[in-house]
């Protein structure tokens, strides 16, 4: 929210003595095969969940159809109001900027970023002097609004600085910079008035929280209240049949019916080796929805857009953690079929295949050159999500059947070694991990760059002071056009964003792919931590927080708690060391909540998320296929309204997970 007070001054002059005044406040910024040995209120409970379930994705799938419906007409009456004001012409993440010179001489008006790290200021335009005293002269210009920008003025004749502003611009605010002479004519005085206020663009985040917010509460409620034993007295005396005694009998337990005590069953009841850990599939789907929704364009706010260089967004949190939680699964899945009797030569024949189904699809299905019209080779683009994926997941896979162990219940659990025994048995893919990583630290800072400096870790472009504008990346952007080739490698980084760089680079690259091979080991070893100490919950999640913390402590170390200055910054175009440990850091805390609420609690049922995280690559391709289709995409009435495009990409967003629930009920799952 911008704060921005009506008429307000904010003065500048060339002493510098008043920039501190004008700063303004920055923007904060069920697998349905579920083991039924278990009866009783156990499985009343479950199957009291499903149909509460129905009910609540019935409510959603609803409230889809009204906002494609009405999204529309909302913005097209939203808009009318605005027809007759002078910042109606402004784009999102713009406002209106006025300078008025009262000199004799032309002002230089340069702008630069405060998100851009030791940038060059950019010339925003030059305003002619005043053609006689008291009658200013005035240009119009259109700044950013998303981050707080410095406005630089200078003098023409002798390049002298006159003053700088810094000030965060509201969104479609209307503002005057007023350029006069004090008293003294040698001093010079720089204001700021603002003459229309800025509209709060977030309300929209704040309705759309407060939609999903209702929902999840009228979904806890219903539950709740289908829970309690007097509403089901009730539902079972006003039956008055056989057959809807039946049907509640089979959808919430019957109120009568009674648990057989264990000692009346001779036989233990069967193993169940294959359990399926709801929290898993949680995670995983909250990671897949974040991601379907911030590449469909997240409300096109920048927090859910990628990061410009170094630091983090939302958008920048999610992939990695898919490539943790997919190291997680093939711990235990690796493990499930060892013991089933599979062999570890099978296993590699299905591991090489399935990543290379994977790498195929990315590079011939969901390939972003299909933008440009039909695939050629001279500008396909190699790398990609699902080709790191690929690649992770061949490497990892191939080092847990090399060391992994069938049965982990033979084991000694009292020697003095034993607590790290989820480590110590498998030293040779560790020793394999940390070579790995020695190789992405001798690559990135001793690789001689040409016309670059060794180790450079910047974005090239206005950054640095303009001195290294096409060493964008450093050693990972020199690998990937020395490999691939500039034309098979991404054309538009987000580096082009605040930085203005013009060098193609790939944040999926070959460099960065052994940082994601450690991403996918770490969550490897979340999925060890979880076989070695199989429900013994407390001890399974104070190993994830020791790991959380102590990645954490290392992120501190290599980026030096800041965003720019540190050894390594965090920064996912480079996935950079530092940029891993953050993230796994934030992983192994996010899994520890999850898994305590749904899986050891069972405060939860890991609904909506648990739906998509069952079927994530029909969900990711299909959203990246279906992307231009209705009804994830439509023509909005105002393609300049946050509203519209935050109403458009939460409805495709919840269409998926909505398909994704009803394949879970039909039993359809897209396995490769």
């Amino acid at each position: 929210m911008y704060f921005v007070p009506s008429r307000s001054h904010y003065s500048v002059k060339t002493n510098w003595s008043e920039v501190g005044s004008i700063m303004a406040k920055r923007k904060l910024k069920k697998n349905p095969k579920e083991p039924s040995s278990v009866v009783g209120e156990k499985q009343a409970r479950h199957r009291e969940m499903t149909q509460t379930e129905k009910y609540i994705f019935s409510l959603a799938a609803i409230a889809l159809v009204v906002a494609v419906c009405v999204a529309p007409l909302t913005a097209e009456i939203s808009t009318s109001g605005f027809a007759y004001h002078k910042h109606s012409v402004l784009k999102m993440d713009e406002a209106l900027l006025t300078v008025n010179n009262d000199l004799d001489s032309e002002v230089v008006v340069s702008w630069m970023s405060e998100r851009c790290y030791q940038c060059l200021y950019q010339q925003l335009g030059v305003v002619p002097g005043a053609p006689s005293p008291g009658q200013p002269s005035s240009v119009d210009f259109v700044v950013s609004t998303q981050h707080e920008i410095t406005l630089q003025l200078n003098s023409t004749p002798v390049n002298l600085e006159l003053c700088t502003v810094p000030l965060h611009f509201g969104e479609q605010g209307n503002y005057s910079l007023w350029v006069k002479n004090l008293n003294n004519l040698s001093e010079v005085n720089c204001s700021v008035v603002t003459d229309a206020d800025p509209v709060n663009s977030y309300i929209p985040i704040l309705v759309a929280f407060l939609i999903f917010a209702g929902l999840a509460f009228v979904y806890g409620i219903g539950r709740t209240i289908l829970g309690l034993d007097v509403v089901r007295h009730i539902l079972f005396r006003m039956a008055g049949s056989i057959e809807m005694e039946r049907l509640i009998n089979s959808e919430l337990g019957s109120p009568g019916r009674t648990v057989a005590p264990v000692t009346d069953n001779i036989l233990p009841p069967p193993p169940n080796p294959s359990k399926r850990l709801r929290s898993l599939d949680t995670f995983r789907g909250i990671s897949l929805v974040i991601m379907v929704f911030v590449n469909y364009g997240g409300g096109r706010y920048w927090f859910f857009r990628h990061e410009s260089w170094n630091g983090l967004t939302v958008a920048d949190l999610v992939f990695p953690w898919f490539v943790f939680i997919m190291g997680t699964s093939v711990a235990l899945s690796i493990n499930s079929l060892l013991c089933a009797g599979s062999t570890r030569c099978s296993l590699l024949r299905k591991v090489v295949w399935r990543s290379l189904q994977l790498f195929i699809i990315g590079v011939f299905i969901i390939n972003p050159n299909y933008c440009q019209g039909p695939l050629s080779w001279d500008n396909l683009r190699i790398p990609g999500v699902l080709q790191r994926l690929a690649w992770s997941y061949l490497v990892v896979a191939c080092l847990d059947l090399l060391v992994a162990r069938g049965h982990l219940d033979i084991l000694t659990m009292g020697a003095w070694w034993s607590p790290g025994l989820d480590i110590l048995l498998y030293w040779p893919a560790w020793l394999f991990v940390l070579l790995l990583e020695t190789i992405w630290l001798v690559l990135t800072f001793t690789l001689p760059v040409p016309d670059c400096p060794t180790g450079y870790l910047g974005p090239g472009g206005i950054g640095d002071m303009g001195l290294y504008a096409n060493c964008t990346g450093g050693a990972a952007g020199f690998i990937d056009r020395w490999l691939l080739g500039e034309d098979h490698i991404y054309q538009t980084p987000s580096s082009r964003v605040i930085y203005a760089t013009h060098m193609p680079y790939d944040p999926e690259g070959v460099l960065g792919s052994i940082n994601s091979i450690l991403m996918a080991f770490l969550g490897l070893q979340a999925g060890k931590i979880i076989l070695h100490y199989r429900d013994l919950h407390t001890s399974i999640m104070s190993r994830f927080l020791i790991w959380g913390l102590l990645l954490g402590a290392i992120s501190a170390v290599l980026t030096k708690c800041s965003t720019d200055q540190g050894f390594i910054p965090v920064n996912k175009n480079l996935w950079s060391l530092s940029y891993v440990t953050t993230l796994a850091c934030f992983a192994f805390v996010l899994l520890v909540l999850v898994y305590y609420t749904v899986d050891v609690k069972k405060w939860w049922s890991g609904a909506p998320f648990y739906y998509p995280g069952m079927n994530s690559i029909l969900v990711y391709v299909g959203h990246e296929v279906f992307e231009e289709y209705f009804p994830f995409r439509w023509r909005m009435a105002n393609s300049q309204s946050h509203a519209e495009h935050l109403t458009q990409n939460l409805v495709a967003t919840s269409c998926w997970v909505f398909i994704s629930y009803v394949l879970y009920r039909k039993k359809i799952f897209w396995k490769i």
